[in-house]
This record gives C-alpha cells, sequence and structure tokens, in this order.
C-alpha cells in the first residue's frame, strides 16, 4: 500500500497582495486573483508534485463549484473524492497578503461546506490500498466534521494505517480550546503544527520544548519555524533541526501546507524524519514564491 488519503478543506481562496498601509474607509491598490485552495487540498497537491504516486482528498464543497474544484485537483495529480453539498456553499478563505511584510498573510474564512463533512460522508473503504490519512485540523472545529474525523481515525488504528494531523489554525484552536483538540487528536502519529500553535497547545514559551512536550503525546511532532526552518521530536526530545531553505516571499499562504504533503511524501517513499523535514521545508521554500497555497 502506499496511498495517501488527506480529509479537509478543498476552499476557494481570495488572495488580495498589497503593498501600503491598508487605508480604512476607502480603496487600497491591491492585486486579487480567485484560486483553489484549503489546507488539505494544498497539501494533497504538495504531496502529488513531491512524487507520492496516490494521493486523494475527501473533502465537501458547494455544488456549484464542485467540477472546478475536482479538475484542479486532477489537474495536480490528485484524485477527487468531493462530497457535493446542494445547501451550503464552498468554503472561502480571503488572504491579505501584506507585500511590507514578507508576504505575511491574516485569513478571513467562512467555511461553508467544509465543516458539514458528515459521517454519513466516510466510509472505511475509502482506507482501501492507503498507507497514511492525514487530517486537517479544521475538521475539529465543528461537532459534525469532528465526529467525521473521529471514525476515520478510529478506522485507520484498526487497519494499521498511520495518522496525521495539520492544527491549521491558532485562532480556531484557542476557541476551541487547547486542551479540547489536543484530547480529540490523541494518539495521533504525526503532528504538524507551526510555532504559534506548537506554544498554543502546551502554554511552553517556545516551540522546541513545546514540540519535545507535545511528542510525549504523539508518534512524532514536526514544527514548522516559518525563516527558522522546521523541527521534528520524538519521544519527549527534538532528534533533527532543518534550515529554511533561502526564498524570496510573495506570499506565505500555504508554506505549512506544503511542508505537510511534502514530508509525507516523503515518509511513504522511506525518508528518514530529517530527511523528510528538509524536503518539506524544501517544499516550503517553493510554496512563498507563488500566489497561492499550491504548486504551479
Amino acid at each position: 500500500m502506499s496511498g495517501l488519503l488527506l480529509v479537509g478543506d478543498a476552499v476557494t481562496d481570495v488572495v488580495a497582495r498589497y503593498d501600503g498601509p491598508l487605508a480604512p474607509g476607502t480603496d487600497t491598490a491591491a492585486r486579487v486573483r480567485i484560486l483553489p485552495g484549503g489546507a488539505a487540498a494544498n497539501a494533497a497537491c504538495w504531496a502529488a508534485r513531491s512524487g507520492c504516486p496516490d494521493v486523494r482528498l475527501l473533502g465537501r464543497v458547494g455544488a456549484a463549484e464542485a467540477d472546478w474544484h475536482a479538475a484542479a485537483l486532477r489537474r495536480a495529480g490528485v484524485r477527487p473524492l468531493l462530497v457535493r453539498d446542494a445547501e451550503a456553499p464552498t468554503g472561502t478563505v480571503v488572504a491579505l497578503v501584506d507585500g511590507r511584510a514578507g508576504g505575511e498573510r491574516t485569513f478571513l474564512t467562512d467555511s461553508g461546506a467544509v465543516l458539514r463533512l458528515a459521517p454519513a460522508d466516510w466510509s472505511p473503504r475509502l482506507l482501501d490500498g492507503v498507507a497514511h490519512l492525514h487530517l486537517s485540523g479544521y475538521l475539529f472545529f465543528a461537532a459534525t466534521s469532528r465526529e467525521t474525523a473521529r471514525l476515520a481515525m478510529a478506522a485507520a488504528r484498526e487497519r494499521g494505517v498511520a495518522v496525521s494531523v495539520d492544527p491549521a489554525s491558532a485562532g480556531f484552536v484557542r476557541e476551541l480550546g487547547a486542551e479540547r483538540f489536543l484530547a480529540a487528536v490523541d494518539g495521533t502519529d504525526v503532528l504538524f503544527p507551526n510555532a504559534d500553535e506548537a506554544v498554543l497547545l502546551t502554554g511552553l514559551p517556545e516551540p522546541e520544548s513545546a514540540a519535545a512536550a507535545l511528542s510525549r503525546r504523539h508518534r512524532m511532532v514536526a514544527v514548522t519555524l516559518g525563516g527558522r526552518g522546521a523541527l521534528v521530536a520524538r519521544a519527549g526530545e527534538v532528534v533533527a533541526r532543518m534550515p529554511a531553505r533561502p526564498a524570496r516571499p510573495v506570499d506565505t499562504t500555504g508554506a505549512g501546507d506544503a511542508f505537510a504533503g511534502a514530508f509525507l511524501a516523503a515518509r511513504l517513499a522511506g525518508a528518514t524524519p530529517a530527511e523528510a523535514a528538509e524536503a518539506g521545508c524544501h517544499a516550503g521554500a517553493e510554496a512563498v514564491t507563488v500566489v497561492g497555497g499550491r504548486p504551479v
């Protein structure tokens, strides 16, 4: 088995890049693009770009946009398993990208159909041929999608399929509560927080100590550090550190998704944790040089 199944969000990104200060009450010049996005969908595309031969994505999208999203995934080498929602639109994220701050982004998120992914949308048969299940953290922020994620994790464990989770949003983790989130993902084989999420989940001041603490609850923790690269922790200690690759950032949207997708593709191909982190950093560096969260 070599398949990678990702479950989570496929959304429509409205990316607005601006170079001057925002002007409340009037116009701010910006360059605006509408692109397919979503943490899980982005990671799936980067996994395929990184050489994983069998990448699949389960997500829920609005019926009106389903064909557009499915076509974009196929072009990227991902098999779309999209549930069409006739009542809710596809999730939409407005990404405000500040050109003065190295492409740093702020998200305005309307989850739409994403959090309506329901237990009826899941089947253990989706794991046929799958070696790894990856879940977007967004699923854990609403009762319906959280129950679906729980079912998927339970089915994966029953089959001996490894499970990873990307917490996805420090803001949403804060609203849900760190302990509640950690309880929902307890026993995950790989956790992919960024530095802010790792610190939030543990209450510790530094991502290194936070990663070590989280790795006592999860088999492996890979923390992305932005311009400082990434680190990997296992069994309570940091076991690998990878520097960031040089890049001139245009838009940091999707850099963490790129890291996770490339990391998982490398691990499925037999890479060590350090080698997988290096692959993740390489993909993350490429991701920040393009607009949107996916490879071009």
